[in-house]
């Protein structure tokens, strides 16, 4: 499942952050989590989640004995749609630089 469509005109690092989330919004991740599922560097991680943050578009929630980054219940869609589905030319788009 992908974030809602009114977030995905953000950078590409946070969209990829947004949709990871998503994926997993009932247990959210650790930032080791999220490195490794979106495979940047610390800096542009920590960037994108300090805007995500800013925005009020993820959650961080200490409550536990880890620390984990859950996305914001707006960025979650209601149900998956069609849209969902990465089309050719949407996975294109985002893998070769124009």
């Amino acid at each position: 499942m992908r974030a809602k469509r009114e977030y995905r005109d953000r950078e590409a690092t946070q969209v990829a952050v947004l949709d990871v989330l998503v994926n997993r919004a009932e247990d959210g991740m650790t930032i080791f989590e999220l490195r490794a599922a979106v495979s940047v560097g610390i800096d542009e991680l920590e960037a994108a989640l300090a805007t995500l943050k800013d925005d009020d578009l993820i959650v961080v929630d200490a409550s536990t004995d880890r620390t984990v980054i859950k996305p914001a219940d707006r960025v979650i869609p209601d149900e998956p749609t069609v849209e969902d589905e990465e089309s050719i030319a949407d996975w294109l788009r985002r893998r070769m630089p124009f």
